[in-house]
This record gives structure tokens, C-alpha cells and sequence, in this order.
């Protein structure tokens, strides 16, 4: 394992390494290349599910990846995608022709392609991504297994791509691990970022309305969630504060260092199909105006020197209106990969207090982990 000394801030730039992978297979033609350079051969692993899916339908026009494989249980394997799916496709794009033909291949089986896209469920993702990243893949994850593991990046690009340096700690034979955050905790640093940065975050209260594709297919019984909110969402309250610490944090000698921010988090499910709201009330370690406030949300661009396709020109939003941002009204802002800020005022008990919202299986989910991926190949990493 080799332990060399990471970059210590944010917006320090990437170092081009490269790492040895997996060997990829030939592209039907394309349209869109990286560098002048062939698209690249990706996988899904647990390609059935509802973020499989999107990861299936955000690729598809993609230019400079594409599906060569996908994986899913062994009740799926050996049939073809379509077939696995057995009409469940739950998406208003149609199945990519391409893709619906693809053999379904089984948890372990032989993958080609460099990069693995996991949305593997949590029971069996942990073992499975160890695995694949011995074999020399390079697995970026939507999985919430190896997101706080000590020497495993949490990511989100615009905030923390400095910590892509921990793939050089990992002992995984040329592969390697990188997740994205939980979907709602995505929402909430993606807003926090800018602040923390100009003012310091000292604490967090967040409350949120999440919507019900976050639970997966079948996900919440109708009986259950129409006309009703849900106020629990198990393990969601303890994602959403230990891993925005661990985002918002430092690199150190043993890790991420934490952010040392307090957050309590609120969870609740609501009858709304996509998005993910969320009611935030902060305590800024130095004083801010509203004018300073709105500006250092407005102006935060850090992505703006790094031609990643799926990145946000405008990563966050802010909405003048008093009932602003709603799901319906603002959710695929941006494809789907930007957040929305709206209601910014005064709180009487911490600082400020604002709402955010985001796309949960997009931006919180599929998208995330393209994008991370993207940062990966733009760095020379794969």
C-alpha cells in the first residue's frame, strides 16, 4: 500500500496518475469521443433496479462511456436485459436498444470494462465491489457500504475532488473504490459548500421531504404514502451527519478529517415521484449579510476549468421567489444535476435558513456517480 502525501484543499488541482485496469471492449460507432480518444467500455453492476436504470439511461448518449455489460442477480443472469427486467422498466425514455440485448451476467462473473458503475443493493455490494476492484476495475458506487471507510473517496466533485488522492491508499492491485454521497446528503453539502467555505459552517438543523423513487422499486406500499407523509426513512437521519462531515473534511495522515460540524437531520418520505426538499436552518462560524450569502451561492463554479459532460454550468440555483424551489417546478434543472436554493432568510435561532432541492436519482444517485467517474478519466486515473 503506498502512502504517499495528498493535496489538502479543495481547490487544489488534480494530479494525472495512471492506474492499471481491466481491459475494455470495442464501442459500436460513435458520436462523441474524449480527447480525440474511443469511448470507453463500462459496466452496471445491479443494472435491474431503479438506479440501474437511470445509470442505464444517462449512458446511453454519453460520450465518453458506454454500456458494455451489465450484472444483476442470479435470477437475472443469462437472460437478456429486456428480458431480465420482465417490464419493469420504470423510466419515460424507452429501453436503449443496444442495452436491452446485452446478456445479463451474474454477482462474480468475469467483467471486461475498466469502470464499474455499482448500484449494487447494500446486502451484497460490499464484498462484490472488493472483489472487482482486486480484478483491477476501478468501481465508482452509489452503494452505502465503503462510504465512510477511512481510505475510500466520498465525493462530490464540486466540493471535495481533492479526495480522489485516497485511491493511492487503497490496496486493490491497480483498481480501486470511489462512492458518492447519499442522495439527500448530497442535496445539503451541495448548499453547505460555498458557505462553508466563505464563512465556516459551525451547525446544521435539516429537515427533508423525500421523494418516494429514493425507496427503490416496489418501494413504499401506495396504502402507505398516498395522501401521508412517512417521518422515518431508515438509516437516512445518521447518512445525512456523518457524511457531510466526512465531505466538508480535510485530508490527513489517516484519512478524511472531520468537518466538525453539527448537524441533526429530520427524514421524511412524501407522496412526490422525483426530488428531494429539504429545510435547512444554519450557524455560520463567521457573520455573513444576505447580500455575501446569496452571492458566495451564485458564484460557486468550481468545475468550470474541467470539461466533465455531465457537470452543471450552473451547479447551484437560487430562486428569488417566496415558493421557490418546488419538485415539480425545478427538479430537472440542469438535467437533473443541479440543486435549486430558494426561501434565503434570517433564523431566529441559528443564522440563516433556506430550502434546497435536487434530483435524488440523478444528482443524488446515477448522475453522481457518472460524474465521478468522468473527474477519474479526466485526471488520467483510468
Amino acid at each position: 500500500m503506498r502512502r504517499g502525501t495528498a493535496q489538502t484543499y479543495h481547490e487544489q488541482p488534480m494530479l494525472a496518475k495512471s492506474r492499471g485496469t481491466a481491459t475494455t471492449s470495442k464501442r459500436p460507432p460513435s458520436k462523441g469521443t474524449r480527447n480525440g480518444s474511443a469511448p470507453r467500455a463500462v459496466a452496471v453492476l445491479g443494472a435491474t433496479g431503479t438506479v440501474g436504470q437511470r445509470f442505464i439511461q444517462l449512458l446511453e448518449s454519453h460520450p465518453w462511456f458506454y454500456v458494455a455489460e451489465v450484472l444483476a442477480s442470479d435470477q437475472s443472469a443469462g437472460k437478456t436485459y429486456a428480458e431480465a427486467l420482465g417490464g419493469r422498466w420504470k423510466l419515460s425514455t424507452r429501453i436503449p436498444e443496444r442495452v436491452a440485448g446485452l446478456k445479463v451476467k451474474g454477482p462474480g462473473e468475469k467483467l471486461r470494462s475498466a469502470i464499474l458503475f455499482s448500484s449494487l443493493d447494500a446486502s451484497v455490494a460490499g464484498e462484490l465491489e472488493e472483489s472487482y476492484a482486486r480484478q483491477g476495475h476501478l468501481v465508482s458506487s452509489n452503494s452505502r457500504n465503503h462510504r465512510l471507510d477511512p481510505w475510500v473517496p466520498l465525493v462530490i466533485p464540486e466540493v471535495n475532488r481533492d479526495h480522489i488522492e485516497l485511491l493511492d491508499k487503497q490496496s486493490y492491485n491497480g483498481g480501486g473504490i470511489l462512492t458518492n454521497p447519499n442522495c439527500a446528503a448530497i442535496v445539503l453539502v451541495m448548499a453547505l459548500a460555498p458557505l462553508h467555505r466563505a464563512f465556516g459552517v459551525e451547525s446544521v438543523i435539516v429537515t427533508t421531504f423525500q421523494a418516494t423513487s429514493g425507496a427503490g422499486y416496489p418501494g413504499v406500499p401506495s396504502l402507505d404514502i398516498l395522501g401521508n407523509v412517512i417521518p422515518f426513512i431508515a438509516g437516512e437521519e445518521p447518512k445525512m451527519e456523518t457524511e457531510t462531515n466526512k465531505i466538508l473534511g480535510r485530508m490527513g495522515s489517516r484519512g478524511i478529517e472531520s468537518a466538525g460540524i453539527a448537524v441533526s437531520a429530520q427524514c421524511h418520505r412524501v407522496p412526490v415521484l422525483d426530488g428531494h426538499l429539504e429545510a435547512v436552518s444554519v450557524k455560520l462560524k463567521r457573520k455573513a449579510s444576505l447580500k455575501a450569502l446569496i452571492a458566495a451561492l451564485r458564484e460557486f463554479r468550481p468545475l468550470d476549468r474541467l470539461p466533465l459532460p455531465s457537470a452543471p454550468a450552473e451547479p447551484l440555483h437560487v430562486r428569488d421567489e417566496d415558493d421557490r424551489p418546488q419538485p415539480r417546478l425545478d427538479v430537472d434543472r440542469a438535467s437533473g444535476m443541479g440543486v435549486t436554493v430558494g426561501r434565503i432568510r434570517p433564523c431566529a435561532v441559528l443564522d440563516w435558513k433556506f430550502d434546497a432541492l435536487g434530483h435524488n436519482t440523478i444528482r443524488g444517485a446515477a448522475g453522481a456517480a457518472i460524474l465521478n467517474a468522468e473527474l477519474l478519466a479526466h485526471a488520467g486515473r483510468v
